[in-house]
């Protein structure tokens, strides 16, 4: 009854319809948010192992400090998953799928390491994320045609990471 009373509002009022095919601006794609978002999980973890071998003691501080971690562990793992779905479902295409068949197995590993990572605090972890980031990132270079080269990440926790050579 609501869908027959919408579509009669509908044909008396026309609006137009907007469509778009990218979640992003066509050809904006780059992974390097996926790789900061990856590193920082791993220096969340370190953070939080360097708070809790403190001898202070429990405090409310350091209660905050775990949690505000646990926090953002939390939201940076979830950040990797999503830049990595938008990347893999919108620019992926059947011919780079082709010329690449690990790929689709490459994002489903990222999806559970990620989550993984939510769901624990372990450092061997996010560096599993971290590889398999990083060899995501050289195959989405790879399909641009522009070569790639890791370099150690300028910050901590001083990971190498994939930088395009522009």
């Amino acid at each position: 009854m609501l869908h027959t009373l919408l579509k009669s509002v509908d044909s008396l009022l026309p609006v137009s319809t907007a469509r778009a095919h990218c979640d992003i601006p066509c050809r904006i794609y780059d992974p390097a948010t996926a790789l900061i978002a990856a590193l920082s999980v791993i220096r969340l973890i370190d953070i939080m192992k360097e708070t809790e071998e403190t001898d202070d003691g429990p405090s409310l501080a350091r209660t905050n400090t775990l949690v505000r971690c646990v926090q953002r562990k939390e939201e940076e793992a979830e950040r990797v998953k999503h830049e990595i779905r938008i990347i893999w479902g919108d620019y992926f295409k059947v011919p780079h799928i082709n010329a690449h068949p690990i790929i689709n197995n490459l994002t489903h590993q990222i999806m559970m390491t990620a989550s993984t990572c939510k769901q624990e605090a372990n450092r061997d972890d996010a560096e599993a994320l971290l590889e398999l980031v990083n060899q995501f990132a050289e195959i989405f270079w790879e399909t641009k045609g522009i070569t790639t080269d890791r370099r150690t990440a300028p910050y901590p926790p001083a990971r190498p990471v994939v930088y395009p050579q522009l």
